[in-house]
């Protein structure tokens, strides 16, 4: 496996805010291994207010996005940041809540969408991209190829829809929840974040 490198100085500074998915954490390792790969740009790993108040069911949308909304704005007083030179992204349902916040007309720089549920297992009826045409910025999918919430050819067709520029990485033969594989995903992240 390639060893993540630092990223590259942009040249405008830049912040990044990462949300889990609904059964973890921001002590998700994946999320850890970002934030030490992408340093020395700023990374706030986040929880949900469920999470915070001990639950484990997700609350509705609506109060996921004000957490995400929240926490966005605490990394901007922190940071000095400008809100339009965030990058947003994620693990899953926090990928998901980030993407659905710029659809809803949040700034952001790009978009990082690890293990995104394009649909519940099984339920293809039930795709999660409505509001992708309203996605006009850079997004990176990280997804394994055998991943039950969207296989590589559905995620093709899907992100078609999406006016920015879209950049896949598949993590071979890995579901949802890609094990060993944090070196991989934070190399092929520093790699696209160098590009903005």
């Amino acid at each position: 496996m390639a060893t993540a490198g630092r990223a590259r100085p942009s040249r405008r500074k830049r912040a990044v805010l990462l949300a889990p998915g609904a059964g973890g954490d921001r002590t998700h390792h994946t999320l850890v291994a970002l934030e030490s790969a992408l340093a020395p740009v700023p990374v706030r790993r986040m929880d949900f207010t469920y999470r915070k108040e001990g639950r484990r069911a997700p609350d509705r949308e609506p109060k996921l996005l004000a957490a995400l909304d929240a926490e966005l704005a605490t990394l901007l007083a922190d940071t000095g940041v400008p809100r339009r030179n965030v990058v947003l992204g994620g693990r899953s349902m926090g990928g998901r809540m980030c993407s659905l916040a710029v659809a809803a007309g949040t700034p952001a720089a790009g978009l990082v969408l690890l293990s995104y549920p394009l649909h519940p297992p099984g339920r293809l009826d039930r795709m999660r991209t409505g509001h992708f045409p309203d996605l006009d910025l850079p997004c990176l999918f990280v997804s394994g190829t055998r991943d039950p919430f969207g296989t590589p050819d559905e995620f093709e067709a899907a992100t078609a829809a999406i006016p920015g520029p879209v950049t896949h990485v598949w993590l071979e033969g890995q579901r949802h929840d890609p094990k060993g594989r944090d070196d991989e995903i934070a190399a092929a992240v520093v790699s696209w974040f160098a590009t903005l």
